[in-house]
């Protein structure tokens, strides 16, 4: 009765959490907008900002805030305006108009056009940029080309990490030009490399700490998990299979929306917690089977046992990562069954065995 009390008041305050965490996403913009197009247009004004996620996002108006863009392709038409930043993960950007702000764009093209003018500064990393209009502040480019065409104009400092550069000679840059290769560089003292085993040898502790806490914490759940596992190892591996697939693409149609961004990224990372027990759970179920083919048992000396199988077999090239594969999805499944068993197990619990009262009370007859 205990646990179900707690449970009842876990929900309320899950809800309060999650009202919370949207709470920022849904006031930052006063508009939010999704669709397969969206277009502010000419002689329009969206105040307080923008938030868009579509196919194309067309400015032709005026955007009084910043423009926030999840889109395949952003443009700032000649007649736009954009009176706060622009931040645009995007396949395509393209500025003609007036952004006063900044532009943040991490696109595979960027085009500043002649007539654009960027009122502050430009951090663009894509594939080909072109800057051919107004940067009144600093620029700086990351990716495969930029190009400074002839009316281009940077009133600040112009840093670049590109393979081609092409500055055409009427371009003007009104602070220093230099190149940044110190995401590249290692410096005069790199890092030495850590070998490969140091990593392995530290996964293995890690999973083992992990898989002392749930069979010291919950050792009754821990053994229905490796006896499911071991019991029914090919269905335990295609409930894995389901729940890898059906995971992502619910968390996918929450991200849709802007204002189930927040779940869609509470729920990445609580699964990705949850394939980490699953995957402990699977070198458990390892274990715990190969000792029975010996005739011995114990799911402590499993756990080690298992992992350290893993441990070694996951170094071996290709082989090593689909058996490693197949040990979670072993884990996930069993590890999915045993939680299901246990909640249709409580819900077809009578009521008078879940919360006993007193002895006035009469006991069902045998």
């Amino acid at each position: 009765m205990c646990a179900l009390v707690t449970r009842r008041r876990l929900v309320p305050i899950i809800v309060l959490v999650l009202l919370l965490a949207i709470a920022p996403a849904t006031a930052a913009t006063e508009q939010t907008r999704t669709g397969g197009t969206v277009v502010v247009g000419q002689g329009q004004t969206v105040s307080g900002g923008l938030s868009a996620t579509a196919g194309t996002v067309v400015i032709r108006g005026t955007v009084d805030g910043n423009l926030e863009a999840f889109s395949g392709n952003v443009l700032v038409a000649q007649t736009g305006t954009v009176n706060g930043d622009v931040s645009a993960f995007a396949g395509n950007v393209r500025i003609e108009g007036t952004v006063n702000g900044n532009v943040d764009a991490q696109t595979g093209n960027l085009v500043v056009a002649k007539s654009a003018t960027v009122g502050q500064s430009l951090d663009g990393a894509s594939g080909y940029t072109l800057i051919a209009g107004t940067v009144n502040g600093d620029a700086q480019v990351a990716g495969d080309t930029l190009t400074l065409a002839n009316s281009a104009n940077v009133g600040g400092n112009l840093v670049y990490d590109v393979n081609k550069f092409n500055r055409q000679s009427g371009a003007t840059v009104g602070g220093t030009v230099r190149q940044d290769e110190s995401l590249t560089d290692g410096g005069p003292s790199p890092i030495p490399k850590i070998p490969g085993w140091v990593g392995a040898v530290y996964g293995f502790f890690v999973n083992l700490l992990l898989g002392i806490v749930l069979l010291a914490l919950f050792p009754t759940f821990s053994d229905s998990v490796a006896d499911n596992g071991r019991t029914n190892p090919l269905f335990s591996i295609g409930v894995g299979i389901l729940f890898l697939v059906l995971v992502p693409i619910v968390l996918l149609v929450f991200a849709i929306t802007v204002i189930g961004i927040p779940i869609s990224i509470l729920g990445a990372i609580v699964f990705a917690i949850f394939l980490w027990i699953a995957s402990v759970y699977g070198s458990l179920t390892l274990g715990v089977w190969l000792l029975s083919l010996a005739d011995s048992g114990g799911h402590w000396l499993g756990l080690i046992l298992g992992l350290f199988v893993v441990a070694i077999l996951s170094r071996i090239p290709v082989v090593g990562g689909i058996f490693t594969f197949v040990v979670l999805l072993l884990g996930l499944g069993a590890l999915a069954a045993a939680l299901w068993s246990r909640y249709r197990g409580r819900r077809n619990t009578p009521e008078y065995m879940e919360a006993p009262t007193g002895g006035d009370e009469e006991t069902p007859a045998d």
